[in-house]
């Protein structure tokens, strides 16, 4: 084939006509549909799809055979009838009055052609691949993979008209544990406003110009306060820049994404929150402990470990008991579960460092696990698990050394 001229034409409120009523059509439909225009179908029957739409009412459909004079008042016309001498009929006619028309059946002979397109957000990415349709939609899935994941450059370089903010989980710090959807977000980043817990090694990837404000916080110690980052948030949304807060586990599990969210709602600025994986959850899955088994644990309560909690409630609960942030306090917090209720002899386990090389875990009973995690110099970050549960990490963990006590 020749080289062609590629152009984008906005069809928003156009008439476009499509002759044919099997899937092929349904798809042209379909795609006509998508970009705004006013779709007629000329085909003695409709496919199952497009007898919906025609039903629906976003189609209109003429029930008989192709004829001379449907393409007048046409801006586009797709033939796909799946018979030959009827889709050039069809094109002849278009070629006649000048309408742009699309064949289904042979490309090599086409007015005009339709990419496979790839979409992310407000970028799309048409293939074409020298009239081979199927070639054409294998390079495209393979562009959009690279969309989805953020590999290719997706940032934009003129000023957005308006600025927005994502909150993004980006799970318990293993970079290959963010969503799909929160590394295309941090590919398309002017600022990141990332935590201490948040997969950093993603920071390697953005463009040198990317600003990456640190806000990172420490047990006792939050050098940037938690109004300050709301602030932050606000004023680089405001002035058109695209923020992501990148945040370790997920957001709005103990992360404070509900009160971001809320101040930039209050100052009129768009957010989207994007789910992680919650270290409550991951962190023990990596030292071998389910959060809940049949016959162990048949629901898991969340808490954070370094307020004062209502230990009486905690104490009477069955199942697993999942503390974040709770090091500081372990002895205490253990003590209080016993004086309301809890085994002393429960099994305790303390995950050091999830998904890093210096993933550690300590185990130990409630009795024992304040002396234990002393000797052995337990230090945050870690999520500590108490239940049952603690057990079955005996014959599913992928090793690493454990203590004493072992319940």
């Amino acid at each position: 084939m020749s080289e062609r001229y590629h152009l984008a034409v906005d069809l928003r409120g156009r008439p476009a006509l499509v002759v044919g009523g099997g899937p092929v059509a349904l798809r042209r439909a379909r795609g006509l549909l998508e970009a705004g225009a006013d779709v007629r179908v000329v085909a003695p029957e409709l496919c199952g799809g497009l007898a919906a739409l025609a039903d629906a009412g976003d189609v209109a459909w003429e029930p008989r055979p192709y004829a001379e004079g449907d393409v007048d008042g046409a801006w586009l016309v797709q033939t796909a009838t799946g018979d030959p001498p009827v889709d050039a009929a069809v094109a002849d006619e278009a070629e006649r009055r000048r309408v742009w028309c699309v064949r289904a059946d042979d490309a090599a002979v086409s007015a005009a052609w339709t990419p496979a397109v790839a979409r992310a957000g407000d970028v799309q990415v048409a293939v074409t691949a020298g009239g081979d349709p199927r070639r054409a939609r294998r390079l495209r899935d393979a562009v959009a993979t690279g969309l989805d994941t953020g590999a290719l450059p997706l940032r934009r370089h003129r000023p957005a008209a308006r600025g927005r903010v994502a909150l993004v989980g980006g799970g318990p710090g293993d970079p290959g544990l963010i969503t799909t959807r929160g590394r295309r977000l941090l590919a398309e980043a002017d600022v990141v406003v990332v935590d201490r817990l948040a997969p950093r090694a993603l920071l390697d990837e953005l463009d040198e110009d990317v600003l990456v404000v640190d806000v990172g916080k420490v047990p006792d110690h939050h050098p940037v306060p938690q109004d300050r980052i709301n602030e932050v948030l606000v004023e680089h949304a405001l002035a058109g820049r695209r923020v992501v807060r990148l945040k370790g586990g997920d957001p709005f599990v103990l992360g404070r994404g509900g009160e971001e969210a809320l101040a930039c709602i209050a100052a009129g600025v768009d957010v989207e929150v994007v789910p992680g994986v919650t270290s409550a959850v991951a962190v023990p899955a990596a030292a071998g402990i389910p959060v809940t088994h049949r016959g162990l644990a048949r629901q898991v309560t969340v808490a954070t470990g370094h307020d004062d909690l209502d230990w009486a409630s905690l104490g009477r609960l069955e199942g697993t008991l999942v503390l974040l942030m709770g090091v500081t306090h372990l002895a205490r917090s253990a003590r209080r579960l016993v004086e309301h209720g809890r085994d002393p002899r429960t099994p305790v386990a303390v995950v050091e460092s999830g998904f890093s090389p210096a993933q550690r875990t300590t185990t130990a009973t409630l009795a024992t696990v304040g002396a234990v995690a002393a000797e052995r110099g337990v230090r945050n970050p870690a999520v500590v698990v108490v239940g049952d549960v603690v057990g079955l990490a005996e014959g599913l963990a992928p090793g690493g050394s454990r203590g004493p006590d072992a319940g």
